[in-house]
């Protein structure tokens, strides 16, 4: 089994939480629990709590596997609203590979994109009325902790908005922020 699930921000990519972590401002931390009651499952790979979009989850290990591991080669795409207004030539050392304090991350495939057409963010992102934003298309071949977050600020345009798009063939298409969908 195959489920997609478009998790919201701030929702941690886990059934439980670890030692009671706390959310100070609200309360305990919504997890997965929350959102899907389906035994079994587990994420092939994982997205940050401050991170939105396409989680896939499974309940075959291999499949898991060949999802998270990037030697299987299952891209991921991301739509990144970053503060500043970055040039097509801004972007080109993520398209040759920068190198972040934990290596070399592999190059990306990253263009300039028009704002996507997304279910409003709770809460909303920071604004600066003098700061211009605009969003990317990154596409990685790898997962690393933060890493989309870490490249757009080693280019000095640091990330407001995450949402990761697609997964391999799997894509966010017709799955309202929250729900999910079995395949």
């Amino acid at each position: 089994m195959i489920v997609l699930f478009n998790k919201p921000f701030q929702v941690l990519s886990q059934f439980t939480t670890e030692g009671g972590e706390m959310n100070t401002s609200r309360g305990p931390r919504a997890t997965l629990a929350d959102y899907i009651d389906i035994p079994g499952i587990y994420c092939a790979g994982r997205l940050d709590y401050d991170s939105e979009g396409l989680l896939v989850l499974t309940d075959d290990g291999k499949l898991q596997q060949r999802i998270a591991n990037p030697k299987y080669g299952k891209t991921k795409e991301y739509w990144v609203q970053v503060e500043g207004d970055p040039t097509d030539d801004d972007l080109q050392p993520l398209r040759e590979g920068v190198t972040l304090k934990d290596g070399p991350a592999l190059p990306a495939q990253v263009e300039l994109m028009d704002p996507p057409d997304l279910w409003p963010r709770n809460p909303p992102i920071r604004e600066r009325k003098a700061i211009p934003t605009r969003w990317i298309k990154l596409v990685l071949g790898e997962g690393r902790n933060r890493q989309v977050r870490r490249m757009t600020a080693h280019i000095g345009f640091p990330t407001l908005r995450l949402v990761r798009y697609r997964v391999g063939e799997w894509t966010l298409d017709g799955i309202p922020n929250g729900e999910f969908s079995t395949r």
